[in-house]
């Protein structure tokens, strides 16, 4: 099925992951991860887009190393890419950073003093890494279709519905999108909203015929997630979090408007090293 595309085992995860933990720990990873995908949250708020865009962007987000690229040119990378990919439409280039920079500076400026340092072309080169680092598998599936379904079937939509609906998105900040089929994490955050509304639907579950041991282990990976967040202080942590991530041999070179114009007499094969060049260093990415 399509969506195995994007399971990957545990042991394969972390060591994709080696290189970011030897700077940190999985715990300060995962606080990262929830940091970014809070980012991405608001800047898709911002842009008025579809939760299910929000959430493909936090999928494209989550398969990528820190040590590749810088997260906070990743992020409306992530975002630009996902608009288009579920049919919401193309975002206006000087809109998406516009508004990350309005981001950045209104909403998330305890963790950059300085203002966003990427433009349009960053985002535009940065998304061809993406395409081929995820070698263009963009067909992605949420949960947020089986878990509609199930809970209809349940018979307790208006009373399940929006605490399953909450905890699907918290589980973006988690690894299970990256570790188990969107149903299997619908069911696991539909059992838990169960629990909180106190409806009895063991018989229901009993009768469906899944794995509960993967619901289960779902439901622990959320239920460490809200463990974590109960004494994370992001605004307190977040800025020696982000000075531990591995960086960048570059930081963005001068914006397209201060560059300084080709010479016209230059080969083409020398302008295509220089502009190789320029797009490795402007975006970060390791060699």
């Amino acid at each position: 099925m399509v969506f195995q595309q994007w399971i990957v085992d545990r042991q394969d995860l972390i060591r994709e992951r080696q290189n970011d933990l030897q700077f940190m720990s999985e715990e300060e990873h995962q606080k990262i991860l929830i940091f970014f995908c809070n980012f991405m949250q608001t800047l898709g708020e911002q842009l008025k887009l579809r939760q299910q865009v929000i959430a493909t962007a936090s999928r494209f987000y989550a398969r990528n190393s820190l040590k590749c690229i810088d997260p906070l040119l990743l992020a409306p990378t992530a975002i630009f890419l996902a608009s288009k990919v579920e049919e919401f439409g193309v975002i206006s280039n000087s809109r998406l950073v516009t508004t990350c920079h309005q981001v950045v500076k209104n909403k998330f400026n305890y963790a950059y003093a300085q203002e966003f340092p990427y433009r349009t072309n960053h985002i535009l080169e940065c998304e061809f890494y993406l395409l081929e680092n995820m070698d263009c598998c963009l067909i992605v599936y949420q949960p947020y279709r089986p878990l509609v379904h199930f809970v209809q079937d349940m018979g307790y939509e208006e009373q399940l519905l929006p605490t399953a609906w909450r905890m699907v998105n918290d589980s973006l900040r988690t690894d299970t999108c990256l570790l188990y089929p969107p149903y299997q994490i619908a069911l696991a955050c539909l059992m838990m909203a169960c629990v909180v509304m106190q409806k009895d639907t063991k018989s229901w579950f009993a009768d469906i015929g899944v794995d509960m041991e993967k619901i289960q282990e779902i439901c622990r990976y959320i239920l460490s997630f809200y463990d974590l967040t109960k004494n994370y202080d992001e605004k307190k942590e977040v800025q020696a979090l982000l000075a531990k991530m591995p960086k960048p041999k570059t930081q963005p070179s001068r914006p397209p408007s201060s560059q300084q114009p080709q010479d016209p007499n230059n080969s083409s094969s020398n302008q295509q090293q220089d502009q190789n060049v320029n797009q490795n260093q402007q975006m970060g990415m390791t060699g």
